[in-house]
């Protein structure tokens, strides 16, 4: 190898790298100078000597770079191969490099200063401490030459820390052997770091004031800063008595830092660090120095003084993070706090109380937002929340509260100081309000458990607040509503005001009501400030809003005196019917119908609480709702609706079969009239009938104003409106003997429960005929020639709604519309409501009926064909975004309430084929979305293709979970976990996943679940729609659907005769799983559990298994051998359960997905060194049980 060939290879790489960062060179010069580079890295036998030539200092910055890189590739992918002289001959020149090979510590670029410090931290990985001994005093050594060396061993250390410890990318052993030769060797680098740091700050503060001695200064530093951030990178897992070493030197040190502005970002990371650790209390204790006098004031100075240099955004992310401190400090506090430790309250609790109060005071919502959590420990905690000065804070808190709770600090405006913070923490308005609302939730949170400790002071607070509100002018602000002139939009500065006080005073009171006795109530306070709320006038409806949950919050006190209750009716009842402008024609806006839905709902929520209450009042209320309904215009169908659910509800404590049954018989007098007439009989019954009584064949001239078919739409709707609200909420009593004596008891089953007979039975059954009538013709309107029928205005009714769309896309709501707009903007909104509204409902009265009307229900003649021949029908055509209620809020609810005799006859014949279908539909929908995903081609076809295909895509991921969630709950009984829970159906795909899962043992199949089972073709489709999912691309369907419901459907059918075949399927379909799920831990742990579980059972049976074992790729034929001979060995001992898995992993580790960023990786390959600690390992099995007196199990904690 001649310096000439050196030299002419190291111009052409100077001349490729200068092609490659240019940005004038072409995309074909760029790529063919980006191969001659890799190719000389991968090929070239002459790497190092032009790697160090093009080090060299005199080369440009871009050029180093690439040179020390081509060090850096040497070292990770050839160094195994390199024999030992050429190691030593680059490890000598690599540490010339460092020593006096780079530019000074102000010139030399950050990056030429990361890739040294990776080259050495590479060698040390690979080398140290076996073949590189005196590592530690080599770096020493170089420190010692200046601040240029200094840093670079400071980066050297902090990269080592990070790939050991934090990220771990390196082999076990050899991470064990460098980890504990760090742990040997802690106390010296500890010192070392402290000391560098010590004397570099010392000479910069020394020479900062002197302008000669600025660039030495700054040197100093620099050096210093780096020290900060390596101490950051150990302060977190090395020994807590390094930390608190030498009277907690380290932290005296952090604290003075504080108020030195270049270092002090820095410093309050490191003490963060170290005052976040966990560990054993008693190595905790130390930490409380933080308390003393001298802490204390330098973290405070440090705050104040950061705080008055106004908003720059260093001394903001300084705040923030001595906010964190104070935060964590305060959690050590709780924690080494107790009834049983020696610690004591610290003497300068009340300062620290009042520093957090102003960090919960300041501008910044952000900051305010910080300290929540720990408010709330403190105030939950045991000693602590009866300490005095703790209790002295609590009005403080709540008055901080009062205005942390108001809606100001929108990014885009200028209305508050909140606005200029938000502004550097929030990307967009919206953003700013989603957290926001969470903050407010948290808010909420801490001031109840505030109150639990003061309830009076919070109830007088919110009194005033109330009080001042009620009386106050109302300011609109600069920007007016469109729901009329001079009323209020919802940044308005009075109902911000307005909106944060109703959260306030709801709070508060309803933790007093809570907290005190009954006869400690202040009962008088609370009736005056109803009465005042009471004859409130407003018109403005978002006010009107507030007033009304005032009322609601308010009315636990109507039960210490009830001849309110009137009163709080009549306020209410006028709200339903609220107009802006009376009986107007234009659309109503969002907030005028939030307003008497909101009303509505107070009238059904106090029906429900508090029904004794009501009762008296029954004639009134009813005589309210007669006057209502009987002007058809006067209130939606779902307002006319909940009223009539209020009465239903009251109705329930007449305790009276008879009684309640003649009443809900007269209530439902009028839609039995409409519902069952000729007319409706023919509509409903008929799709052509259905779509032009509708109104959706006609071509509309003004989309906004005309609707002719309108008030027929509306008779539909108030039918099924009613006989939902009839069906959800009448009810026989609770209590067996008052429902005995009223006669709603009819007889006991087999098992001793008794049978109950609900009153509303008979008005809705006489209904059901015409139901299912209407949703055969729904389901039938998805028929491509019905669809073709729809008017022009209307081609996309039976579409989803936009809200929808924006809902399953994860798409934001612009916040001003949600109030300002109207509700339906054309009629087409209103026409695809009404659709979407009606299928739901339909679905829910169904789903209702089981649990409302029990036996009654269930025995109805045929109903299994009924249903089959309704809601089954022409599912073909269906979309997914219907599909899917229609399993949640129907077949789920109808199979969990029905009772199990009712299996055989209506449950199985149901279910049979309806999983027989969903099967085939997800099977092929899933087929097009993955050779979507693999051809990719262009399809210009729709307007907005890419939007549209997300679409599909994420509702069929939705429409899978419904599916696997129904077959779980229909087959699996998980103790102690609630299946009612369709949030979880929702869930988004980053739900944290758990990475060790085990299944849960007592996962066993249902009563129905056998049921089904028995029947070879729905047990087929179960066994085939399970494992075939395991493949989809849904990492949450994947992962409950192996942890919940594979195993427990094979253990099933175990005992019979599988065919080979059928088990090889299984076997295989859990490793395509983990092909395509492997890169997720969770779904990787559960899919290799089940794996192990399938082969562990059927291997010793089917030997075909281990023929499905050969084919993944790269697998050890040996090892499985010995795997499988062990397994099918049964006088051999078995092996802990955990090392077969992780044997059986390994194995299987060719099959196991990687993510994208990974599979195209050269791997990096670090040989193990020689042990550093020889130990003679008893063998487990037999030694350790032997050894009678316990010597052999003190044997295994040994380090």
């Amino acid at each position: 190898m001649s310096a000439e060939q050196v030299s002419s290879l190291c111009e052409q790489l100077v001349k490729a790298v200068t092609v490659i960062m240019d940005p004038a060179s072409t995309q074909r010069y760029r790529l063919e100078a980006l191969k001659f580079c890799e190719e000389f890295k991968e090929k070239c036998p002459i790497c190092v000597p032009c790697g160090l030539k093009l080090a060299e200092k005199t080369q440009t910055a871009i050029v180093r770079h690439f040179g020390l890189q081509i060090l850096e590739h040497v070292v990770k992918f050839r160094w195994n191969n390199m024999p030992r002289l050429e190691k030593v001959y680059l490890k000598n020149n690599v540490m010339g490099l460092i020593s006096s090979g780079t530019q000074s510590i102000l010139e030399e670029e950050s990056h030429i200063k990361d890739v040294l410090s990776r080259i050495v931290v590479e060698m040390i990985k690979r080398e140290w401490p076996q073949h590189w001994p005196d590592m530690l005093k080599e770096l020493d050594t170089l420190s010692k030459q200046g601040e240029t060396q200094t840093e670079l061993v400071m980066f050297i250390l902090l990269r080592l820390a990070e790939d050991v410890v934090t990220f771990q990318t390196l082999p076990t052993q050899r991470r064990r052997d460098i980890q504990q030769t760090l742990t040997q060797n802690m106390e010296k680098i500890f010192n070392f770091l402290l000391s560098t740091l010590q004397q570099n700050v010392n000479k910069y503060r020394r020479m900062k004031t002197d302008l000669a001695q600025e660039p030495k200064a700054q040197a100093n530093c620099r050096v210093g800063i780096a020290a900060l951030n390596t101490l950051a990178g150990y302060i977190d897992w090395v020994a807590l008595s390094h930390i608190t070493a030498d009277n907690c030197k380290l932290l005296e040190m952090l604290c003075l830092l504080l108020n030195e502005p270049e270092l002090q970002v820095g410093a309050a990371e490191c003490l963060l660090i170290a005052v976040s650790r966990k560990g054993k209390l008693e190595d905790r204790k130390p930490l409380m120095v933080l308390f003393g006098d001298v802490a204390m004031h330098y973290i405070l100075s440090a705050a104040q003084t950061a705080d008055a240099e106004g908003l720059v955004e260093k001394h903001y992310v300084f705040l923030k993070r001595l906010c964190q401190v104070l935060c964590a400090l305060g959690s050590q506090l709780c924690a080494l706090l107790g009834s049983d430790s020696d610690v004591e309250t610290p003497a300068n609790f009340g300062k620290y109380l009042d520093s957090f109060l102003a960090f919960t005071t300041h501008p910044s919502q952000f900051l305010r937002s910080s300290t929540q959590i720990t408010w709330g420990a403190l105030f939950r905690h045991e000693v602590l929340s009866h300490d005095p000065l703790l209790l002295a804070m609590i009005p403080k808190y709540l008055r901080a509260s009062m205005t942390n709770l108001v809606k100001v600090g929108f990014p885009s405006k200028t209305d508050s100081p909140s606005c200029e913070y938000s502004r550097f923490d929030f990307d967009s308005d919206e953003d700013f309000n989603a957290f926001f609302n969470s903050f407010r939730a948290q808010q909420g949170e801490v001031m109840r458990m505030a109150c639990r400790l003061d309830p009076r002071t919070g109830f007088q607070m919110a009194g005033e607040w109330l009080k001042y509100q009620l009386t106050a002018p109302v300011d609109t602000g600069p920007m007016n509503s469109k729901t009329g002139e001079g009323l209020c939009s919802i940044f308005s500065p009075s109902f911000v005001q307005w909106d944060a006080m109703t959260f306030f005073s709801e709070s508060v009171i309803s933790q007093m009501f809570r907290t005190l006795d009954k006869d400690e109530i202040p009962v008088n306070d609370g009736i005056d400030l109803l009465q005042l709320v009471l004859n409130f006038e407003t018109k403005d409806p978002l006010i009107l809003s507030c007033v009304l949950t005032n009322v609601s919050a308010l009315f636990p006190f109507v039960t210490y005196q009830p001849e309110y209750l009137p009163q709080v009716l009549s306020k209410l009842f006028a709200s339903v019917t609220f107009e802006v402008i009376e009986e107007s024609k234009a659309p109503r806006t969002r907030a005028v119908k939030n307003v008497r839905r909101h009303a509505c709902s107070s009238i059904i929520k106090m029906c429900r609480d508090y029904p004794q209450l009501v009762l008296p009042n029954f004639e009134m209320l009813y005589n309210h709702v007669k006057q209502l309904l009987s002007n058809e215009l006067l209130l939606t169908q779902m307002e006319k609706c909940a009223l009539m659910e209020a009465l239903v509800l009251i109705s329930n404590q007449f305790k009276d079969y008879e009684r309640q049954k003649v009443f809900l018989e007269e209530l439902m007098a009028p839609v039995a009239g409409l519902w069952l007439s000729p007319e409706m009989q023919r509509v409903l019954s008929d799709p052509e009938a259905f779509i032009s009584y509708v109104g959706a064949d006609n071509k509309i001239a003004d989309p906004v104003l005309e609707d002719p078919s309108g008030l027929n739409r509306s008779r539909i709707s108030f039918c099924v409106y009613t006989i939902l609200g009839v069906v959800k909420r009448a009810r026989w009593p609770a209590a067996t003997e008052e429902a005995k004596a009223g006669g709603f008891l009819v007889g006991y089953m087999p098992s001793g429960s008794p049978i109950y007979r609900n009153p509303c039975t008979e008005q809705v059954l006489k209904l059901l005929d015409n139901l299912l009538a209407l949703i055969r013709t729904h389901n039938n309107l998805y028929m491509p020639e019905m669809v073709a029928r729809l008017g022009e205005t209307f081609a996309k009714a039976l579409d989803m709604l936009e809200v929808e769309k924006n809902a399953i896309l994860g798409l934001p709501q612009p916040l001003l519309e949600l109030y300002d707009s109207p509700v339906y903007k054309t009629v087409l909104e209103r026409m695809q409501g009404f659709f979407c509204t009606l299928y739901d409902n339909c679905f829910h009265i169904l789903g209702n009926a089981g649990p409302s009307m029990q036996q009654d229900f269930y025995t109805v003649e045929g109903l299994a064909t009924q249903l089959l021949s309704s809601a089954f029908i022409n599912l073909n055509n269906i979309p997914d975004y219907r599909l899917r209620p229609m399993l949640r809020v129907f077949v789920k609810p109808l199979v969990l309430s029905c009772p199990s005799e009712y299996y055989e006859t209506l449950v199985c014949p149901m279910l049979g084929p309806l999983f027989t279908y969903l099967h085939v539909r997800l099977s092929q929908k899933w087929q097009v979305i993955n050779q979507r995903s693999m051809l990719c081609e262009d399809d210009a076809a729709d307007d907005n293709p890419e939007s549209q295909e997300m679409l599909e895509e994420q509702l069929v991921r939705l429409l899978t979970r419904e599916v696997m969630d129904l077959i779980t709950v229909c087959c699996v009984s998980k103790k102690g976990v609630e299946h009612n829970s369709t949030a979880a159906v929702d869930g988004d795909d980053d739900e944290a996943m758990a990475t060790e899962v085990t299944p849960p043992a007592s996962a066993e199949l249902t009563e129905l679940g056998k049921c089904l089972m028995k029947q070879e073709d729905v047990c087929t489709a179960l066994l085939i729609t399970a494992y075939t999912s395991l493949s989809w691309k849904d990492t949450l369907s994947c992962q409950r659907t192996t942890t919940q419901l594979c195993w427990p459907l094979l253990k099933q059918v175990l005992p019979g005769n599988l065919l080979p075949d059928a088990v090889s399927w299984f076997f295989t379909s859990v490793l395509k799983g983990l092909q395509t799920h492997g890169q997720h831990d969770g779904c990787m742990a559960a899919l290799v559990h089940l794996a192990f579980q399938i082969y562990e059972a059927l291997r010793p049976r089917y030997a075909e298994l281990k023929g499905v074992m050969e084919q993944i790729p790269d697998i050890q034929r040996d090892s499985l051998e010995q795997f499988d001979s062990k397994l099918l060995n049964p006088t051999l001992q078995k092996v802990a359960d955990k090392r077969r898995k992780d044997h059986f992993k390994r194995l299987i580790a060719g099959c196991i997905g990687k993510p994208l960023g990974e599979q195209f990786r050269k791997e990096v390959h670090i040989r193990n060194l020689p042990s550093l600690f020889k130990k003679v390992k008893p063998s487990l099995e037999s030694d350790v049980l032997e050894n009678e007196d316990g010597e052999g199990l003190t044997a295994l904690f040994e380090p």
